[in-house]
């Protein structure tokens, strides 16, 4: 029937696969393979598969159980964001974040990764579902967590991504390892701006870690001492979702890996995989629904306010951290510059005093000269990184002032007159006393 209810099933997991340094890289993805082609998720959204190679092996493997698939690439390495459904792909978009990390951060290897959301678009019976997959840039150290401007950018875009995407989607979901915990100023951006819920709070049942954390202590892959001060563990991979005027939605039964897989010597990665059954409806045209009203109460119009007054501030303090980064950079290259010109001179000494000797040894000079030139490529790449930055949370901050400006407007219930200006006639100035029509 038309009206029938449609059953989904979602399965979501960082999988941790970099090649030639995660453990047990092989084997894993052999035990991916195995727990997906048994066919009971209609979904599949994963994450960190870097190698397109694995990808390609996991699609020969799930050729039956799931016959339609996509690999999302960006960046140096890939986004290692991979798509499989049992229902046909219709379409797909990448956008890539527009800031992630700093290439001289090489051990953490963000920067290379060309983090990014991936969106596919599939027919579920009568429904269209705009599905989203995505992976945020990683947390190293809270309490002095440089790369939070960046995150909090990332967490805006992704927000923006949905929002103009998936207006005419009946339903909207999103997976993915977004590195932020529940209350964090991102996931609480992300989910107050879009109206998305998440199916570890709406679901009627749940079975798996305690509080779903899905970074556990206990996992074999992970270092605790990461982990403080969270003892247990912390809840950083999610699956969010929300119906539409179409199509509301629902969260029956929601589950997770407890670490250890059983007859298996590890866990399938250092994050737990996530299953959600979700419940799709559609709705009679006389019916509504509150999941897409996220902006229109008065309370939630002023939650979003101080959200995002709060997300600006973060964004400032980026903003003073890379101008100050350029800074030290310009002046480190003028140094380079100025000791480059100072060999030059002493160099041309020779010929000018007519066949004086070298005053230093050939291989000094070049040496020195090696040194100079490093510095100042060194130091221009990085002028030209840290302006990039800027230019990218300047921008953010200035859609957010935007958007801070227009919520007010709606809360004080202020209607503002776009008319443009009479323009005087021609060759008359305009009058101080001239009014708006």
């Amino acid at each position: 029937m038309a009206n029938s209810a449609v059953s989904i099933r979602v399965f979501s997991l960082n999988c941790w696969g970099i090649r030639y340094l995660s453990k047990e890289c092989a084997q894993r993805y052999a035990m991916i393979g195995d727990l997906l082609s048994n066919g009971e998720h209609d979904i599949v959204l994963l994450q960190e598969v870097w190698s397109e190679k694995d990808f390609i092996g996991l699609k020969k493997k799930l050729v039956f159980s799931h016959p339609h698939s996509h690999y999302f690439k960006s960046g140096v390495i890939g986004s290692g964001l991979a798509i499989f459904s049992k229902h046909r792909i219709h379409d797909t978009f990448l956008y890539r974040y527009s800031l992630n990390g700093y290439p001289y951060m090489a051990h953490h290897g963000d920067w290379f990764g060309g983090k990014a959301v991936g969106m596919a678009i599939i027919q579920v019976g009568n429904l269209t579902a705009n599905v989203y997959v995505t992976h945020l840039h990683a947390e190293y150290c809270r309490e002095k967590d440089s790369y939070l401007p960046h995150r909090v950018v990332q967490a805006w875009e992704l927000q923006q991504f949905i929002r103009h995407t998936s207006r005419g989607a009946d339903a909207v979901i999103l997976g993915g390892d977004l590195n932020m915990h529940p209350q964090d100023l991102g996931t609480r951006l992300l989910r107050s701006y879009t109206g998305l819920r998440d199916a570890y709070l709406e679901t009627s049942q749940f079975d798996g870690c305690e509080d779903g954390i899905t970074l556990i202590a206990d996992n074999p892959f992970i270092n605790k001492k990461e982990l403080v001060p969270f003892e247990k563990g912390i809840r950083i991979d999610y699956i969010l979702f929300k119906g539409s005027l179409k199509a509301e939605i629902r969260c029956d039964f929601m589950s997770t890996t407890k670490g250890s897989v059983p007859d298996k010597p590890f866990p399938y990665s250092d994050h737990e995989a996530l299953t959600a059954d979700l419940r799709l409806k559609p709705l009679i045209s006389q019916e509504t629904t509150h999941d897409n009203d996220s902006t229109h109460d008065s309370s939630k119009v002023a939650e979003l306010v101080d959200i995002l007054t709060e997300a600006r501030t973060e964004v400032k303090v980026g903003l003073h951290c890379a101008e100050r980064m350029r800074y030290t950079a310009t002046r480190t290259g003028i140094m380079g510059l100025a000791l480059l010109i100072l060999e030059l001179a002493i160099a041309a000494v020779p010929w000018l005093a007519l066949g004086a000797e070298q005053p230093f040894p050939r291989t000094s000079f070049y040496l020195l000269a090696a040194l100079c030139c490093t510095i100042l490529i060194t130091t221009f790449l990085l002028y030209l990184f840290y302006t990039m930055e800027l230019k990218s949370l300047q921008g953010a901050e200035d859609q957010m002032r935007l958007a801070v400006g227009g919520l007010q407007e709606r809360l004080r219930g202020v209607s503002v007159d776009h008319t443009p200006l009479r323009k005087p006639p021609e060759g008359e100035e305009p009058s101080d006393f001239d009014t708006e029509e």
